[in-house]
């Protein structure tokens, strides 16, 4: 099985952008626990700042990997351009977020992104990630 996860925008920063909201853990160092845990699933990680490379991950590997974890930043709660993207590619999309994105700022409470896939994850820390590869190696 193959799983690729997709980080958005300053999510480069984990572990050092606000720690309080998300966690003193940087993610190439959880991306090894997960890989660990899940030794029969193949995970592929991709974090890019730029809308336009994040769908340009989505079509390239949207037809043949066999799930995609998605954690688009900020780019959740206006792309339109990522809802398509979604909605043009054949794998299913777990949406991920850190945080409760519903316990923070107003702006944060829509996702343009979450009627395109299969499954919203939020609210449990980097475990969201965890959270969202249980789901989609239940569903394979």
């Amino acid at each position: 099985m193959r799983i690729q996860i997709i980080n958005g925008p300053n999510l480069n920063l984990l572990g050092m952008r606000e720690p309080e909201i998300y966690g003193n853990k940087g993610f190439d160092g959880y991306l090894q626990e997960l890989r660990s845990a899940y030794p029969e699933v193949q995970i592929e990680y991709y974090q890019s700042n730029v809308e336009g490379e994040l769908i340009n991950k989505l079509h390239e590997v949207g037809f043949s990997c066999d799930g995609i974890v998605l954690n688009a930043g900020a780019y959740t709660h206006y792309s339109i351009a990522l809802h398509d993207a979604i909605k043009a590619i054949s794998s299913p999309v777990v949406e991920v977020h850190i945080s409760n994105v519903h316990q923070r700022e107003e702006f944060r409470h829509h996702s343009a992104i979450s009627a395109a896939c299969v499954g919203v994850i939020c609210g449990f820390g980097l475990n969201s990630y965890r959270l969202a590869i249980e789901a989609l190696v239940a569903e394979r």
